[in-house]
């Protein structure tokens, strides 16, 4: 194995934040280090981080969060994945013509649920008032962030869409008619006056600091921002990827009704670990799926270049995703059998469908009474590519209306993570996404849009993910926590759509099985397949689809194209932007991806 790291694995015992832009770690330290605990820290980072890289999340987004609270000694998830409208339909949309839901647009719009998460975190968990956790970002807000490559490659993409349709978009993001200019400064002064305002009116009620975080909430569900975000969704037609102008249908009432929750984990044991993840209103069960698949394996006497680890981890990876496809959807709609689908007796039968060469079909398992046949998208679900938008790795759909999109125009979108470590050994990992720049017009009156992960459901009856009223998407956000014999160990993740329970499960079983440290789990070369419908508009498929980075061997590439496997070789550091930390007694450790020059882990 070699030890060769890109850079240092951060040591410490004061705290640790690792994310995927150096501001958001700066900004979480900072916090730490004027006494706040990790939950500060996360709330802070996270809010930075949408200033940061606005082409990846927003005010208007959502956030799962999975944390350990040391005063509770107890693993919670906080959804803050927003609903669908109260008349948001099946028959609405199809009444519409439409047979898919749009890529982007007012009419994907679901409620933005990372704000109320945010705060439920800060007033249950954290320490600080309103004001401390959000007045880094609004500085950066204020006065500008530089920007990142990839920031002026999204607007460029939409850029004539902006200019002819979204025009309240182009106002914000098109500064002197141009997209910005990588290495100057960014400021986004109407999204700092929204917070702002919310830190004023917070203030302003009196009593606890509790009482005011709930001031806060109130500013955002129940005050200013829903009442501009109804009156955007009423008063604005706008185009989406359908190639139709349609309303929003996001109410005050539908954002006064809604609130984020706390729950159990699920979670899974595996050899000397127990890894947690959210429920089926995410994907993140896929990974506990796949350790119970992996569980038959030795994986320890394979290597990481192996290309029998390779074929085995994706083969499992196939058959897990079959299933999410199959079963998974919000449980307060959807009874999805975990008992059956992480028992021994399943997974040893589905064990039993990896050969040796590669599968091209989609293999979900059987539960009598519970799931769905997957949907695979058919010719009269077929989209018109002008439409379409640029979808890459996953998340958002762009679009460029002024011309059918080139593979050398497609800017593909994605989302942010964190993970955070405190001195008293509070935990916490957070995916923060939607409300990407390229999700919807900006509300100009919020300075900011609205998430459209509406893109994620069917318009088919009776699927675990069917579209219905008050109903969470199944999305793809899916931060991870271990615990390594019974004590709070690991917080880990990345974004990447689809992928994302991919790469991380690859950083688990590196560091579990070879020794690796995080720094070397994280940069050790990557692969994922796209062997199962996709999440996001036009939800497309790739049977047998595997792409590996470049820095893999010549002869395990070719071993895999042999088993059958289509190998397409990317980047030789092209995919994932994993972070990850860990409390090993009293040492921190920390550790963030090097790949696309942003994400930093730092410590003391």
């Amino acid at each position: 194995m070699s030890t060769f790291t890109t850079r240092p694995e951060i040591l410490g015992t004061f705290g640790v934040v690792a994310s995927t832009h150096w501001l958001g770690t700066a900004v979480g330290m900072s916090i730490l280090e004027k006494g706040g605990n990790a939950f500060d820290a996360a709330v802070a980072t996270g809010v930075m981080l949408q200033v940061a890289e606005p082409h990846l999340c927003g005010p208007g987004g959502e956030v799962p969060l999975i944390l350990y609270d040391k005063k509770k000694d107890a693993v919670e998830v906080i959804c803050g994945q927003g609903s669908s409208p109260a008349a948001a339909t099946i028959d609405y949309y199809t009444g519409l013509g439409l047979n898919m839901m749009p890529g982007n647009g007012l009419l994907a719009a679901v409620i933005p649920g990372a704000f109320d998460a945010w705060m439920l975190l800060l007033r249950d968990y954290g320490t600080m008032s309103v004001r401390e956790v959000l007045e880094p970002a609004i500085g950066y807000a204020k006065n500008g962030v530089p920007v990142v490559p990839k920031i002026k490659d999204t607007v460029t993409n939409v850029q004539y869409l902006f200019e002819n349709e979204w025009k309240t978009s182009a106002d914000v993001f098109l500064p002197n008619g141009a997209p910005p200019v990588p290495g100057s400064l960014f400021a986004q002064p109407k999204m700092a006056a929204s917070y702002e305002r919310i830190i004023k009116e917070s203030e302003a009620v009196k009593g606890s600091r509790e009482k005011q975080v709930d001031g806060a909430r109130d500013a955002f569900y129940r005050g200013f921002v829903a009442e501009a975000i109804d009156a955007f969704c009423r008063n604005n037609k706008v185009i989406d990827t359908s190639g139709q102008y349609n309303n929003g249908l996001i109410t005050a009432d539908d954002m006064a009704a809604w609130s984020a929750t706390v729950e159990k984990p699920l979670m899974y044991d595996y050899n000397e670990y127990t890894v947690c993840k959210t429920g089926p209103w995410g994907q993140g069960p896929v990974m506990l799926q796949n350790l119970a698949l992996l569980k038959g394996y030795d994986i320890g006497k394979m290597s990481a270049t192996d290309p029998e680890f390779i074929h085995t981890v994706v083969e499992c990876s196939k058959l897990a995703y079959a299933d999410r496809e199959a079963f998974y959807g919000d449980p307060d709609f959807v009874d999805v059998p975990f008992d059956v689908l992480l028992s021994d007796k399943y997974n040893d039968e589905r064990r039993k469908l990896v050969g040796k060469d590669a599968s091209l079909e989609l293999r979900p398992g059987s539960v009598p009474g519970f799931g769905g046949d997957p949907v695979i998208r058919d010719k009269s679900m077929d989209v018109d590519v002008a439409h379409a938008g640029a979808h890459g790795v996953g998340e958002p759909t762009t679009a460029d209306f002024s011309k059918p999109i080139e593979a050398d125009a497609q800017a593909p979108g994605d989302t942010v993570h964190f993970d955070i470590i405190d001195k008293d050994g509070n935990m916490i990992s957070g995916t923060p996404s939607g409300g990407w720049l390229q999700s919807s017009p900006t509300i100009p009156e919020l300075g900011f849009c609205l998430t459209n992960r509406g893109q994620m459901y069917w318009l088919i009856e009776g699927l675990p993910s069917s579209l219905a009223p008050k109903k969470r998407p199944r999305t793809t956000l899916t931060p991870s926590f271990a615990l390594r014999d019974g004590k709070p160990y690991m917080a880990f993740g990345t974004p990447g759509g689809d992928q994302q329970d991919q790469w991380s499960l690859q950083l688990f079983l590196r560091h579990a099985h070879f020794g690796m440290n995080l720094q070397q789990a994280i940069d050790a070369p990557t692969f994922n397949t796209k062997h199962f419908p996709s999440s996001f508009y036009p939800r497309e498929w790739d049977p047998g689809h595997l792409a590996v980075e470049g820095r893999f061997p010549k002869a395990t590439i070719d071993e895999l194209k042999k088993r059958g496997h289509k190998v397409v070789v990317e980047d030789d550091w092209g995919l994932g932007r994993l972070t990850a930390a860990t409390k090993d007694g009293d040492m921190l450790k920390a550790a963030a991806n090097p790949r696309h020059m942003q994400g930093y882990a730092a410590g003391r």
